[in-house]
């Protein structure tokens, strides 16, 4: 199958476009590689390196299924600038989709968030509960979605909503939860814990991969929203679980957010999908490759800084 994975060089990205081609598929990516591309040269992927904005230089003729993945991350990220954020996650969103209508593909998969539900106290968060996004990236992922499902007349539309991802990928990132404590503990010996009752759901990077090729090959699923979370736990479970593997000392303070989220992904385990890694799985392995120095701390693996040091190669080179 012909597939199209934008932002295939981004976390997640990078996993699935190396799975995807080790899975026979003829995969071309579309990313501009803001964060570089670590995937391995021996991967026979097709590589665009182009700005998803820039829609006719896409070309989508013989595309079967659009992985969508692009996108500026997360709440810090966004907020650097906004105008950028609804263009990159909303706007760009529009335009490819509207060009794979014209061009017959039959399947669109949405890479969104879980973070579009907000805040909710319900102790299951499934997708049929109202969405209230409280940031301006919950905001575009919840904007996107429905852009989406407006086209789910013309090809099928699967729309993914991922708990906080972990584990290791050749685009490794440190600001996301599980990742970074356990790059504090295993560099630095010590984690800060910022509150800790705060609840997050979780899913390995393998398994999300999983989730993509699990309606890769199950296209006629019934369009819509899916949840792909799958272990709900504190912050402060998190890093007590990595002290008991690293021994690293755990240094709590106060926080001002209270924020907890949930999620239920019964809806996607009804389709037959079964998760076959955990968080405790992606401690070992983001562990193992910190020691063994496979993976090195640097400031491509956190979006916010790494952004703000674009910013600035760009004001030098002006």
């Amino acid at each position: 199958m012909r597939v199209l994975v934008t932002g295939g060089c981004g976390y997640v990205g990078s996993v699935l476009t190396q799975t995807l081609c080790e899975d026979g598929h003829e995969v071309v990516v579309v990313d501009d590689e803001w964060f570089g591309n670590h995937i391995k040269d021996s991967v026979p992927a097709t590589f665009i390196k182009e700005d998803i904005r820039n829609i006719d230089a896409i070309n989508l003729g013989g595309i079967d299924t659009i992985f969508h993945m692009a996108n500026i991350a997360n709440d810090p990220g966004v907020e650097l600038n906004e105008t950028l954020s609804w263009e990159v996650n909303v706007l760009a969103t529009q335009q490819i989709l509207d060009k794979a209508k014209r061009a017959g593909v039959s399947q669109f998969i949405y890479a969104s968030s879980g973070s579009v539900y907000g805040v909710k106290s319900e102790p299951n968060v499934t997708e049929d509960l109202p969405l209230v996004p409280i940031s301006a990236y919950n905001k575009t992922k919840m904007v996107a979605e429905r852009v989406c499902m407006s086209y789910s007349g013309e090809m099928q539309i699967h729309n993914i909503r991922p708990a906080t991802v972990c584990g290791v990928s050749p685009r490794m990132r440190f600001d996301v939860s599980v990742n970074m404590f356990v790059k504090q503990a295993v560099l630095d010996g010590k984690m800060t814990v910022f509150g800790g009752d705060q609840v997050r759901p979780n899913i390995h990077v393998s398994d999300l991969v999983g989730v993509y090729q699990h309606f890769l090959a199950n296209p006629s699923l019934p369009s819509g929203a899916y949840n792909a979370g799958f272990e709900n736990m504190s912050i402060m479970e998190i890093a007590e679980r990595i002290q008991t593997l690293t021994g690293a000392e755990i240094i709590r303070t106060p926080s001002n957010d209270p924020r907890s989220y949930r999620q239920d992904s019964s809806k996607l385990v009804a389709t037959g999908f079964t998760p076959t890694n955990t968080v405790d799985d992606a401690i070992k392995d983001v562990a193992s490759a910190l020691e063994s120095g496979k993976i090195e701390d640097r400031d491509q693996w956190y979006t916010v800084r790494w952004m703000k040091t674009l910013e600035k190669l760009e004001s030098a080179s002006a």
